[in-house]
């Protein structure tokens, strides 16, 4: 067998618990966001909400930049579990500060405004990306 399929076979499962492991821990993530979150943003989607749609998506992909982060940075299932929840931890913290500092967005969020859907997404965006790049130096 070559050596590139020996690399394969032995990484492969290794990969699929990574990743399942990585969608269980952003799945808790987005699902403790949409409980703590005071948007409501999962009800109002139901309702035909755009502005709370892009809240939401932006939210959990805000969620997995510091998760696959996290994933680059270790190659255990124990150290992805420890840094995973810590990150997602920090992002949700961080997330709900921004929330307080970007005071009158919210409100406007809550009332279907796109734009301030898309600025809050933008901060978001921007802890997250801070937070993955501390996580993997």
């Amino acid at each position: 067998m070559s050596p590139e399929v020996q690399a394969f076979a032995s990484g492969f499962p290794l990969m699929l618990l990574q990743a399942a492991l990585g969608l269980v821990l952003l799945t808790l993530a987005c699902a403790a966001h949409a409980v703590l979150s005071p948007h409501q943003e999962v009800r109002r989607i139901r309702e035909g909400e755009t502005a709370a749609a892009v809240s939401f998506g932006g939210a959990m992909i805000g969620l997995a930049v510091p998760l696959a982060a996290a994933m680059i940075a270790t190659a255990s299932l124990v150290g992805l579990a420890l840094w995973g929840v810590a990150v997602l931890a920090l992002a949700l913290l961080c997330f709900r500060i921004v929330d307080v500092v970007l005071a009158g967005l919210p409100q406007r969020l809550r009332e279907g405004d796109v734009g301030a859907a898309v600025v809050l997404v933008a901060a978001k965006l921007a802890v997250a990306l801070i937070l993955a790049a501390a996580v993997v130096i």
